[in-house]
């Protein structure tokens, strides 16, 4: 799991189990995995644990859900050579810190998250009034916090998870983050990082602190980051005391915002299974074809020689995700002048589907033949993602006073 070409920046993001994956998980957010991970030292786990929030009634569907997420992953390209891949549950440590920062979390906190009231109004058939589902931010937060990444991959949409984030893990630190002889414990660490380092530290601490230069904290940062031989409590402590408060236990991850373009359904809402509207990474190449035929187009185009505007068609949207720049114009030109029809516009963007789908899903199939090898690839991840989660429950639990293990 080591990459000699990632940066040392941490990233992490999760995906609940739903079964097979489609085109939306691929250009919502694998595409985008695919780039990171040869970019920063990346996490990326299933998250099962979060699938029982909305299933506990019924929750038989969750366990091949869950390996059928992981295979997609494999079959698109996410290398476990170059990230960190595995299974929420097989790491309580997540449930623990969840437990943990749930002490010291307001209630309100958690019934202003937007997502909340939507899926609840969303879910109507179901009993969302239960702990589990109130608390699912806060199990968010502490999936990302327990890993201390730098950085959430997210769309605009998910933002505010990543500020109550940032907002239970500053609460943490302010109410836990104090500990006896903190200074003292500072300037020991200052002292094992050299002469020139230590000096450079004081100096941006000094630049920071007393005239306010922003940009001293920033190079702060990078320099405790750098230093080898420093252990995990003493960097802690270091960017805690540039900053002018105590210990920095929980660090607040920033937003990574990544594009995520407008990929809608075969009926034009949004690609979900739970709309049946969607085209999968493993489909059949016929059963695609067959789909887009029968997708959805601009209401307007009754007759074959009715203009339409194409972008009030999916189809369009759909080729701006998949065509050339050429045949994008091409399509709308042709549906505005009524010069092609519907199914003359499906052709091209049947084709690219394809293309795309067809080699992912043969990889899938490869990979699924060997189930030992998948279920080894995840139990090395989850335990090299436990032993990280280890390090900083130990930190959590001194913290707050309980008696950590050794």
């Amino acid at each position: 799991m080591s990459n000699p070409n990632r940066g040392s920046k941490r990233v992490l993001s999760g995906m609940r189990p739903t079964g097979q994956l489609h085109i939306g998980h691929y250009h919502g957010a694998l595409k985008n995995w695919l780039t990171l991970q040869n970019e920063y030292d990346c996490y990326f786990f299933v998250a099962d644990f979060h699938a029982l929030t909305t299933l506990y009634d019924d929750p038989r569907v969750i366990r091949q859900a869950t390996w059928d997420t992981v295979i997609d992953w494999l079959a698109v390209g996410i290398d476990p050579e170059r990230a960190c891949l595995f299974i929420q549950s097989f790491v309580p440590e997540h449930a623990e810190l969840t437990l943990l920062l749930g002490m010291g979390t307001p209630l309100p906190w958690l019934e202003r998250v937007p997502s909340y009231k939507d899926q609840q109004d969303r879910l109507k058939e179901k009993d969302l009034a239960t702990y589990g589902f109130l608390g699912y931010p806060l199990m968010q937060a502490a999936d990302i916090l327990i890993y201390r990444p730098a950085f959430v991959p997210v769309g605009e949409d998910q933002v505010p998870h990543v500020e109550l984030t940032r907002e239970i893990a500053r609460r943490f630190n302010h109410l836990f983050g104090r500990e006896p002889d903190f200074e003292a414990l500072a300037d020991a660490a200052i002292n094992k990082m050299g002469k020139k380092a230590a000096r450079l530290y004081r100096q941006h601490k000094r630049d920071y602190q007393e005239k306010g230069l922003h940009e001293a904290l920033d190079v702060g940062r990078e320099l405790v980051e750098q230093q080898q031989n420093l252990n995990m409590a003493d960097r802690d402590r270091l960017l805690g005391y540039l900053e002018g408060v105590s210990r920095t236990i929980l660090p607040e991850p920033d937003a990574l915002l990544t594009p995520t373009p407008k990929l809608p359904g075969l009926d034009g809402q949004k690609m979900s299974k739970s709309y049946g509207n969607t085209i999968g990474l493993r489909e059949d190449s016929d059963v695609i074809r067959e789909k887009i035929r029968r997708m959805t187009t601009d209401p307007a185009r009754v007759r074959r020689n009715d203009p339409g505007d194409p972008e009030k068609c999916p189809v369009f949207d759909l080729h701006k995700v998949y065509s050339s720049e050429d045949t994008c114009q091409w399509a709308a030109a042709g549906c505005r002048s009524a010069g092609i029809g519907c199914l003359d516009c499906k052709k091209p963007l049947i084709d690219e589907v394809v293309a795309e789908v067809e080699p992912i899903a043969a990889r899938a199939r490869h990979i699924q033949s060997d189930p030992g090898a998948v279920h080894d690839m995840v139990s090395l991840g989850s335990e090299h993602a436990r032993n990280k989660a280890a390090e900083t429950l130990r930190e959590v639990r001194a913290a707050m006073g309980l008696v950590v293990q050794t």
